[in-house]
């Protein structure tokens, strides 16, 4: 008998899991690149609503899929829906070997940089660090999918405390400079707003895992969309505000050259001690980040282990009998995040990770309309002003796809290498499962 995960989370948690998942680390190094490519924070505005308004319509349409496959797997179950086993392994097999421990690693090495900065450590050290956190959040999230989203809940609201004293003290002690939002709007390109809205892209991802775990929900048919569409929006407005605050208060020239945007902002406002806080505060939004990335990215090996899909699949796809968690797909995880963190930097994992699943995305996203055809969940949830939001999600998935062939290529083929690397795994098992 297939053993089943149990429903724990409801729609507060789950909200909290989109917000958590999201504000990571982009809200804090990605202003001053986005200022750079626009040229003008009028522009610079205007991307970050772009980039929302491109995943706010991504997230309102896989919603409808999440509403009608309500599988634990998320994009990996809708995939294989709509388009078939193949399809379906092959992104199971790219979120299982470098989407999901790449993101993790990623944000586990960033954290323990930080952190480091705070200690004053560095080297070694900072690897240690950074395989010891993810151990500490695994360990969380063995003893129960309520403990994780807990701790998701917690965190999330303890990364807003900094954030909205900023936005406070910034939009109430700034000052408007001189051309804030004239003069240089004229400084915008297509390649530099195309750039900008590229950059907050990954600031805003993180919203489709939560997807993966509505077989855990409550009532994913009710809570799913409208946990995703406000908790979007709600980063949206949070994104917006801050940026506003910070380009009150910190030149244009030193912002464009800085790398901590909002500590640089804390720095004018409150001096050494308020750095010092919003330093903390970033190691809090990194924590929940890296929280909600590990408690649903491991729903998919999880969900391909139950179905004889990965090498060793019965050890990937038990349920712990006394938490009632997939505690060795969790782990699997962790020793791949732990090989990418003895391998990889921040920048090189993040952009290796946006790139191998951003074809499944679309995909998955084009797959609205053989969903409608095929007349599945007829009856439920529905994404507004169909198919105009599918295609702007589309378009904008598409143009991540090329602008990283053309600016990244070698990247961007090794990542399409592991994937093919995942047909003769897929030839493999199923196979030997008798299944092909």
């Amino acid at each position: 008998m297939e053993q089943q995960l149990r429903k724990e989370l409801g729609l507060f948690t789950t909200m909290m899991l989109v917000v958590g998942m999201v504000i990571g680390a982009g809200v804090f190094f990605k202003p001053a690149v986005i200022l750079k490519a626009t040229g003008s924070p009028t522009w610079s505005l205007g991307a970050w609503i772009l980039g929302g308004i491109i995943t706010l319509a991504a997230g309102l349409t896989m919603a409808e899929l999440a509403v009608a496959i309500p599988r634990t797997g998320g994009l990996y179950a809708y995939l294989e829906e709509l388009y078939g086993p193949v399809v379906g392994f092959l992104f199971g097999w790219v979120q299982t070997v470098i989407y999901g421990p790449a993101i993790v690693a990623a944000l586990a090495i960033i954290f323990s940089a930080q952190l480091g900065q705070l200690l004053h450590y560095s080297g070694w050290v900072e690897t240690l660090v950074a395989i010891g956190l993810v151990l500490l959040v695994a360990l969380i999230n063995t003893t129960g999918t309520k403990q994780g989203g807990r701790v998701q809940t917690i965190f999330t609201i303890g990364k807003l405390i900094p954030i909205l004293t900023i936005i406070g003290f910034g939009l109430w002690q700034g000052q408007e400079q001189l051309g804030l939002f004239t003069g240089t709007a004229t400084r915008i390109t297509i390649s530099g707003l195309g750039a900008a809205i590229l950059a907050t892209l990954w600031a805003y991802d993180g919203w489709l895992n939560v997807s993966y775990v509505a077989g855990e929900m409550k009532n994913p048919k009710r809570d799913l969309p409208i946990a995703i569409s406000s908790g979007l929006l709600l980063v949206m407005a949070v994104y917006l505000t801050i940026n506003y605050a910070i380009f009150k208060v910190v030149p244009l020239t030193q912002l464009e050259q800085s790398a901590t945007p909002a500590t640089d902002a804390a720095q004018m406002l409150f001096g050494t001690f308020g750095a010092s806080i919003v330093g903390i505060g970033i190691l809090v939004s990194i924590f929940g980040a890296l929280n909600g990335y590990l408690l649903t990215s491991a729903r998919v090996p999880f969900a391909m282990g139950q179905k004889g899909q990965l090498p060793g699949s019965d050890w990937i796809g038990k349920v712990h009998l006394t938490f009632g968690t997939p505690v060795n797909a969790i782990f699997l995880q962790v020793i791949i995040a732990c090989f990418f963190i003895l391998t990889g930097s921040f920048d090189r994992l993040t952009d290796l990770a946006m790139f191998s699943v951003w074809i499944f995305f679309v995909l998955g996203l084009a797959g609205i309309f053989l969903l409608r055809r095929r007349e599945i969940g007829q009856d439920q949830y529905r994404v507004p002003l169909y198919p105009f939001v599918p295609l702007v999600a589309m378009i904008g998935g598409t143009y991540i796809l090329l602008n990283n062939l053309v600016t990244n290529p070698l990247d961007s083929l090794f990542s399409l290498g592991i994937t093919a690397l995942g047909l003769p795994v897929y030839w493999w098992t199923g196979k030997k499962e008798g299944a092909i």
